[in-house]
C-alpha cells in the first residue's frame, strides 16, 4: 500500500472495535442509564413495562410478524440457542452446519450432549460455506446466520425450503439488525444485545415462529430440562416470557442501555439505516483490501463476507506461514498499546490475521483510520523481525 511506509498522523477517535461486547452507538455517555428502574423489582409493573418496551421495539425494527413470539432470556445468545437446542430437538433427523467456532459448539452439543443419534454434520473450513443446499425440509436444520469468528455468512435463505416440515434454529447474534432475515424461513432465531446495537452481555433474544411453539407444547424432551431453558409449564406455553416476564433476574441497567440502543436504531431510520451502516464500513474495508500486498479476506467468496465481523488473514508471500501467528499477534498488541484498536486478534481457533467489528455503531472513518495504522505497524513489526 502507498503509505504503508509512513507512519499515520491521525488516529481513530474510539479506538474500540471488539466483535463483543461491541462499541456503543455515536453519542452514547453514561447519562442515557438514568432512567433505569435502580433497585427496584424486574416483576414490578414498571419492570415489566421496561422489557415489554424492549420486546415491542425489537419486533418493529425487525420487522418480526405478528404470530411470531419473542422473549429476553438468559446466558446471551449462547443461552438463548442452548434452550432452543434442548427444548425443540429430538422428534426429527437433525442437519447441522458448521463453518466456524460457534456453529462448531452447537454440533458438539447436540451430538455429544444431547446424543441424538440421527445427526448429519457438515462442515467446511474458515473461510468458506458447507453445501447448504444439503439441507432436507423433513429435517430440523441448525446453523448460524453470520460467522462471528470467520467473518462468513450465509448470502440469503433460498436454500431453506418455504414447504419444510423441520425446523430451522438459526443463531443469528452477529447478523440480527445488520441483515435480511428472511423471517417465513426461521423458526428459531437467537441473538444477544451485545452486537450490532452495542449493548450489555449476558441477555439474549430469541424468537419463536407459530411452528416452532407448536413443537414446544407437542415434544417432551427425554432429557431433564434445567429451568433457565424451559419454556412450557404443564403442557402449555408460557405466555408470560413472550412479555417480559423473564426466567431470571435480567441486569435493568442493561435493559435500560437495551432500550437506549433501540431507540437510536428506530431514530435514525430503522433496519435500512442500521444495514446501510455496516455495507459503508465492510466497503471501506474491502477497498482496503484491494489495495493490500499481504492481507486478503478470511472469507474466499465475495458473496459470502460478513458485513459485520471483518475478518482478514494474512497472506504475505514473503514471509513463510508459520511467521503469521507471530507477527499478528504482536501487531494487535501494538494497535493496542497505541490506544489504535482495541482487541483486534483473529479468534484463538481461526488462521492467523484480524478481526476488525464493522457492525451498526462503528464509524466508517474510524474503521478506515484504523486500516491505514494495520498496514503501517504491520510492516513495522515485520521489518524490526528482521533486524
Amino acid at each position: 500500500m502507498q503509505n504503508s511506509l509512513h507512519r499515520p498522523e491521525r488516529k481513530p477517535e474510539n479506538p474500540q472495535f471488539s466483535s463483543g461486547p461491541c462499541r456503543k452507538r455515536p453519542g452514547w455517555s453514561p447519562e442515557v442509564l438514568n432512567a433505569a428502574l435502580f433497585g427496584r423489582s424486574h416483576r414490578s409493573a414498571q419492570g415489566k413495562a421496561k422489557l415489554k418496551e424492549v420486546i415491542d421495539l425489537t419486533r418493529e425494527i425487525l420487522g418480526i410478524p405478528a404470530d411470531y413470539r419473542i422473549a429476553i432470556v438468559p446466558g446471551s445468545d449462547t443461552g438463548a440457542v442452548e434452550m432452543a437446542l434442548w427444548s425443540l430437538l429430538g422428534p426429527r433427523g437433525v442437519d447441522i452446519f458448521v463453518w466456524e467456532h460457534f456453529s462448531g459448539i452447537w454440533a458438539t452439543d447436540i451430538t455429544t450432549e444431547l446424543q441424538l443419534a440421527d445427526c448429519r454434520v457438515f462442515r467446511a473450513d474458515y473461510g468458506d460455506l458447507p453445501d447448504l443446499h444439503q439441507a432436507a425440509p423433513d429435517r430440523d436444520i441448525v446453523f448460524s446466520w453470520n460467522g462471528t469468528t470467520s467473518g462468513v455468512r450465509v448470502p440469503d435463505g433460498a436454500w431453506i425450503a418455504e414447504d419444510r416440515t423441520g425446523l430451522t434454529i438459526c443463531d443469528a447474534t452477529s447478523a440480527a439488525f445488520a441483515m435480511d432475515l428472511p423471517w417465513s424461513r426461521l423458526d428459531v432465531t437467537t441473538w444477544s444485545w451485545q452486537k450490532v446495537l452495542g449493548g450489555e452481555g449476558a441477555h439474549g433474544m430469541i424468537v419463536l415462529s407459530p411452528r416452532a411453539a407448536i413443537r414446544l407444547t407437542d415434544h417432551s424432551p427425554p432429557w431433564p430440562m434445567p429451568k433457565l431453558f424451559r419454556m412450557v409449564s404443564n403442557g402449555l406455553l408460557t405466555e408470560g416470557l413472550f412479555a417480559g416476564e423473564t426466567i431470571n433476574t435480567p441486569s435493568l441497567l442493561a435493559v435500560e442501555d437495551a432500550i437506549d440502543g433501540l431507540h437510536w436504531a428506530r431514530d435514525i431510520g430503522g433496519i435500512a439505516a442500521l444495514q446501510k451502516r455496516c455495507q459503508r464500513n465492510f466497503d471501506r474495508a474491502a477497498e482496503w483490501v484491494a489495495r493490500s500486498n499481504w492481507c486478503e479476506f478470511l472469507a474466499r467468496r465475495p458473496e459470502i463476507r460478513s458485513q459485520t465481523s471483518i475478518c482478514l488473514k494474512i497472506n504475505d508471500p514473503t514471509l513463510d506461514p508459520s511467521e503469521y501467528p507471530q507477527i499478528a499477534s504482536a501487531v494487535a498488541r501494538y494497535l493496542a498499546r497505541e490506544n489504535v484498536a482495541y482487541d483486534v486478534n483473529a479468534y484463538r481457533t481461526a488462521p492467523a490475521g484480524f478481526r476488525f467489528w464493522g457492525g451498526a455503531t462503528i464509524e466508517t472513518a474510524d474503521l478506515a483510520c484504523a486500516l491505514e495504522w494495520l498496514d503501517w505497524s504491520y510492516h513495522a513489526v515485520r521489518q524490526s523481525m528482521r533486524t
